[in-house]
């Protein structure tokens, strides 16, 4: 994995990242930093990273779970469901960015080959 990451993927208070402004690598940066710096790597292997994955995925799932369609629609609309929601969703990102420094994959390539077969799979209504 390339620990180095853009000049232009440094957060400061006058310059914080964001969606728009952070590379994927700079995402698996910060976690590989995290378990890194408490030396979590011998519990992080891809067993262990994907039941933390579901377990992150079923927290998720608890927010949505008993709403009907349309109670779930304006989740987004409450600013501390929609932080709790981050929170979960920021819990799976991170596991998801440590199966894939774990695994050595490269998401961005794979999500691309992904698509072009998704596309293949199901093409667009024309």
């Amino acid at each position: 994995m390339n620990k180095s990451s853009a000049s232009s993927d440094k957060s400061s208070p006058n310059n914080p990242l964001n969606d728009t402004t952070a590379s994927v690598q700079h995402l698996r940066d910060i976690v590989e930093r995290f378990v890194a710096e408490r030396n979590w790597h011998s519990f992080h292997n891809p067993k262990n990273l994907t039941m933390s994955l579901a377990i992150e995925v079923g927290e998720l799932m608890e927010h949505f779970q008993w709403l009907t369609l349309e109670e779930a629609s304006v989740v987004k609309d409450d600013p501390q469901r929609k932080h709790d929601v981050g929170e979960e969703l920021v819990d799976c990102l991170s596991y998801l960015l440590s199966i894939a420094n774990t695994m050595d994959i490269d998401l961005t390539t794979a999500l691309e080959a992904k698509m072009i077969r998704n596309a293949e799979k199901y093409p667009a209504p024309r």
